[in-house]
């Protein structure tokens, strides 16, 4: 996934527009780079493990045709983009999930190991086959299942294709030439115009016709890998434990007395259970129909959805589209903890349903860092209330937001958060009562921010590691989800029933959603700190957030309480191959991190945590 951006005309674009262009695309990733232009010797290609801007500074300034990238790695780390094969040059945004069938149907093997490759080798197939230029396109996007936008050069036929099967691609007018670029935002901001949606189309540029091997320069430099694959070392998956603790259970839920604040009654019901009130009974939908309804345009985007990938934003999307009938633009955060899979997951909702996907990516190197000094803190001295800080990265997802509704124009953002993930036993095991009288799954307020970070504080002061150059990104990042005002901000499972079968039946069926290989479960397969936090969790104090998930289930009768206890004995199982996934990308010795885990006093072998006890009456 990346941002793509390109100018063919009759002169050079200015350099103003271009460096706007650049800029633009640099918000979509920034692991790696690369360029196409045409010299006085021919085409030449550029690409670099390097953000664009370095990039830019070694190569000559860009002519009147140009077209790069700045590139959010996802598959296939050693094989930056732009990709050529058979003589046909590609800069892709988007991920091809069913690349293997591809090859198959076409009687070719890759040479790389990104997706992208099997674009180029869609067209070259399909050019000697007799096929055209102008059906070219058209052929890639039957095949490819996923998001495909493309800029794609065919220097022997003299022709630009520039196609897209998600709407992930704009085109305009721009001094005399034509302008391109994977959003509008940058095209309004350089003054272009009759600004056009590349969407399910192929649009054609006239370039020069170059017979000879396209000369390609490549800076290469990583020394790890930033998507590695799901590993496999016996000897490491040895370590895991998965301890059986006999611990009292609440008679109602299956909330374990190692919960932070929990006390049971004369009957074993806990408080959890006495204080809690349904969330799961959403209102009329008719009132939200009515709400959305001075959104409503006679054309182009209307809503801007927050979509992860992953099961309850899947779904939503689903219901924005098919129920209420809107006209969304998507809006993806990549802060490095999101995995291939929801990546994929993304791709290929985002295809299907024709939807536009805005990426908003971080320094995902920086952001690892981050987590790995904060890691490397809590392995010196585990602490069960400072699991989040691992997390805390991910909340800029906020701050981004309100950004692309100044860009796009949309004001309306509706969320498919899930109303039964509430996990008081997080913010419990730091010292912070649960809220029953919270209605969201996030807590706001400056008061309770400001004991939630005093509590925190103290606990930083006993792993002095915590206090690393992660510190303004982490508090930056609570206080854009905590503290900033949201308007036109609205939940769609307040209006609708949140359904588990109906939702996993639906994904399945209509989309042929990938669920993870290590797991049953289909919650928080696309972020790849779960796996972890819940090791941690569940080792230490016999419990996850599947089992309090599971008993907000319970008090909604969706499900029965052996089932509950079922269900949990099986998603609680330490998941090896992602375990290690993520701290491979943080850098951190699997052996080092597993060892402190289960080194840590369990709460179920001896005394209460000191940081939390039962409310007094």
């Amino acid at each position: 996934m990346c941002g793509i951006f390109g100018y063919v005309g009759p002169d050079a674009l200015d350099s103003s527009s271009t460096n706007t262009l650049v800029k633009h695309a640099q918000q979509r990733g920034r692991d790696s780079s690369g360029m196409v232009m045409l010299g006085a010797d021919g085409y030449h290609a550029y690409r670099a493990d390097y953000r664009i801007g370095w990039l830019l500074k070694r190569i000559p300034k860009p002519t009147n045709l140009f077209f790069g990238h700045s590139r959010l790695v996802t598959n296939g780390t050693g094989d930056n983009q732009p990709v050529l094969r058979e003589q046909v040059l590609v800069l892709h945004n988007g991920i091809v999930v069913n690349e293997e069938q591809i090859w198959t149907e076409l009687g070719k093997k890759p040479e790389l190991t990104v997706d992208t490759e099997v674009i180029p080798a869609i067209i070259a197939s399909h050019l000697a086959a007799g096929g055209t230029v102008e059906t070219a396109a058209q052929r890639v996007l039957e095949l490819a299942i996923g998001v495909v936008a493309c800029a794609t050069l065919i220097p022997s036929l003299g022709k630009l294709l520039l196609f897209s099967n998600n709407g992930s691609l704009y085109v305009a007018d721009k001094s005399g030439g034509t302008v391109f670029s994977s959003e509008r935002y940058p095209l309004e901001q350089i003054g272009a115009e009759n600004i056009r949606q590349v969407l399910n189309d192929v649009e054609i540029l006239d370039v020069p016709v170059e017979e000879k091997e396209i000369a390609v320069t490549e800076w290469a430099n990583r020394t790890f890998d930033l998507v590695p694959g799901l590993g496999v070392n016996a000897a490491e998956e040895a370590l895991l434990e998965y301890p059986q603790p006999n611990f009292r259970r609440c008679t109602r839920c299956i909330l374990p007395e190692t919960m932070p604040y929990i006390s049971f009654d004369e009957n074993g019901v806990c408080n959890y259970c006495h204080h809690y009130k349904p969330r799961n009974h959403p209102r009329p939908k008719e009132e939200l129909f009515e709400l959305i309804e001075p959104y409503r345009r006679t054309h182009g985007d209307e809503v801007l959805v927050p979509f992860s990938g992953g099961r309850d934003s899947s779904y939503g999307l689903h219901l924005i589209i098919h129920e209420l009938k809107l006209r969304p633009v998507t809006y993806t955060y990549d802060w490095g903890m999101v995995t291939d899979l929801g990546r994929r997951n993304v791709s290929r909702m985002s295809s299907m349903l024709g939807v536009e996907n805005i990426i908003v990516a971080a320094d995902i190197t920086t952001k690892r860092d981050y987590i790995r000094r904060n890691l490397e803190a809590w392995i010196k001295r585990p602490h069960l209330g400072m699991l989040s800080v691992l997390t805390a990265g991910d909340k800029h997802f906020f701050r981004h937001i309100e950004t692309l509704k100044r860009q796009t124009g949309v004001t309306l953002n509706l969320w498919g958060i899930n109303p039964l993930e509430v996990t008081h036993f997080k913010a419990g095991f730091l010292g912070v009562p649960p809220d029953f009288a919270e209605e969201r799954v996030y807590s706001h307020g400056a008061m309770k921010q400001l004991r939630y970070q005093s509590l925190r504080f103290r606990a930083m002061l006993q792993s002095p590691g915590y206090f690393n150059r992660s510190i303004p990104d982490t508090l930056l990042g609570e206080y854009y989800r905590s503290f900033t005002e949201k308007t036109d901000y609205f939940h769609i499972f307040d209006y609708w029933r949140w359904d588990e079968k109906l939702i996993e039946e639906t994904l399945d069926a209509e989309y042929d959603w990938e669920h993870a290989p290590d797991t049953q479960t289909t919650w928080r397969i696309g972020d790849g700190t779960a796996a972890f936090y819940n090791y941690a969790y569940y080792t230490i104090a016999g419990f996850t957030e599947h089992d309090t998930f599971r008993s907000n289930q319970i008090r909604e009768g969706d499900i029965t309480r052996e089932e509950a206890l079922r269900l949990v004995q099986e998603e609680n199982t330490p998941r090896y191959p992602n375990l290690k996934w993520y701290l491979d990308v943080v850098g951190v010795d699997f052996t080092k991190a597993i060892t402190a885990i289960n080194r840590a006093p369990r709460l179920y072998e001896g005394a209460p945590h000191p940081s939390f006890a039962a409310p007094r009456d």
